[in-house]
């Protein structure tokens, strides 16, 4: 008899807790436009009680309150006014009370004034009579390997390790080499059509080694660094808008993920394109669902939507820097900092890669692999700016302007900025050049590889 009065006091009592309760949705919009927002952050204090919300594709964002609740809503985002409201609901409040809330756009970000340095003379590096300069990578014994062509680089290249002043070894590339990369360990590889062949220089020989090309894509590229047990890695797929970072622990076997990095806008697009192909196609993706268990969705976003002027690949590349991990997140507008283990120790806002079209954002960042200083390349009028990013702002205060128009292959190493030059409107050859920077960092603990970056390599 006890049990069951005590059950029917506690079924009464889950009712009156259920029907107190009321699911709030709050909607943003654009006061000029009347479009919805995202990425809003919202602080909402509940009485004693704060929580933390940001708004979804459609500008909303949802949280379970009582009734006759008071709620304050701090509401902030990088291109709308900061705004506060202040909300009290009723007694008798029904299960859903939705909130529409107004920001004010700003035309213009304030920024600190940005000031473009002179940099230093440029200097030819390597010159040759005979041969153009493709693609260079730095080494870390100061040595620099070169990827060279006599006329084209597909019907016949070389490469050289060139220590500044000479020529060490010279030898022919086995197979049509497109690239250089480097993997997380700093050791440089060419990558062919169907190899990867990495370089081992040991100061007096070349050894040279096979790798597949799709092994080294799926096994070997994804790594960012190692930290004494720890490697960092990512799934980053060129062909899905979103991918996420982890961590290994090489003792325990574990593994923990760091940050998911998703393009919301881009996702949405990316599977609404089931919606739009033949029936012939659908019923493909929905055989490919049934046998493998990925969504039809993604199989017609993978090999159609890809295909589109639409799509746009996921940028964000991981960074190291010392005991420092630097995500740079575009799509929630943040730079965070990791320390070793992966857990986030400070998040800032970015704002440098708006309005890519004024400013010639070219959705790349570069690390000095010495110092560890992260810059952000810009180009305008042909002319390319290295912007040097402030890891603890998020700023960029000052832009550096390379001499020269239309240079590639932009590197940096000991604070002076390397790339690839041919005089304009000249019959020179492709030539590798060098700037100084006007900065005087010291040098710092860096990974020796290549960071994540949105790339298919």
């Amino acid at each position: 008899m006890r049990a069951i009065i005590f059950f029917v006091v506690s079924l009464l009592t889950f009712e009156a807790s259920s029907q107190d309760s009321v699911l709030v949705q709050v909607t943003i919009l654009s006061k000029t436009e009347q479009e919805t927002v995202q990425n809003v952050i919202a602080t909402i204090k509940i009485g004693g009680t704060t929580l933390y919300k940001s708004t979804n594709m459609k500008g909303q964002f949802s949280f379970i309150a009582r009734q006759g609740s008071s709620l304050e809503f701090k509401l902030s985002h990088a291109q709308f006014a900061s705004s506060t409201e202040i909300k009290r609901m009723a007694k008798n409040a029904s299960d859903t009370v939705a909130y529409t809330f107004e920001m004010e756009f700003l035309k213009t970000k304030e920024l600190n004034e940005i000031v473009v340095a002179a940099p230093g003379v440029a200097v030819r590096v390597y010159k040759s009579n005979r041969l153009h300069v493709a693609d260079f990578e730095l080494q870390n014994d100061g040595n620099i390997l070169l990827l060279t062509y006599p006329k084209r680089l597909q019907k016949g290249s070389e490469l050289i390790i060139f220590d500044g002043t000479k020529d060490l070894v010279n030898f022919q590339v086995p197979d049509k080499a497109n690239e250089l990369i480097r993997d997380f360990r700093g050791n440089p590889h060419v990558v062919c059509n169907e190899m990867v062949y990495g370089i081992h220089y040991d100061g007096s020989t070349v050894g040279i080694s096979q790798v597949p090309k799709n092994y080294y894509t799926t096994y070997i590229a994804p790594i960012v660094d190692t930290n004494q047990s720890i490697m960092y890695f990512s799934n980053f797929n060129p062909d899905y808008p979103a991918f996420d970072y982890y961590k290994f622990d090489q003792i325990d076997s574990s593994y923990q993920k760091i940050m998911q990095i998703e393009d919301e806008l881009m996702m949405e697009l990316y599977r609404s394109e089931y919606k739009w192909v033949d029936v012939r196609t659908k019923l493909w993706a929905k055989q490919m669902e049934i046998d493998t268990g990925i969504d039809a969705e993604i199989y017609v976003g993978a090999n159609y939507f890809t295909q589109s002027l639409y799509y746009k690949e996921v940028y964000a590349p991981l960074f190291q820097r010392n005991d420092s991990l630097f995500l740079f997140d575009y799509y929630k507008d943040k730079l965070f900092t990791f320390d070793k283990l992966g857990t986030v120790i400070d998040s800032v806002e970015i704002y440098h890669h708006y309005n890519p079209k004024s400013t010639g954002w070219e959705k790349k960042l570069i690390q000095d692999r010495s110092t560890g200083q992260i810059y952000a390349i810009f180009e305008r009028s042909g002319f390319t700016f290295l912007g040097l990013i402030d890891t603890k702002t998020g700023e960029i205060k000052e832009q550096v302007k390379l001499k020269h128009r239309y240079v590639d292959k932009v590197a940096v190493r000991d604070n002076s900025v390397y790339y690839i030059y041919r005089e304009f409107e000249s019959t020179q050859k492709r030539m590798l050049w060098k700037e100084g920077l006007p900065y005087k960092f010291r040098n710092a603990k860096t990974p020796s590889g290549d960071p994540i970056e949105a790339s298919s390599n």
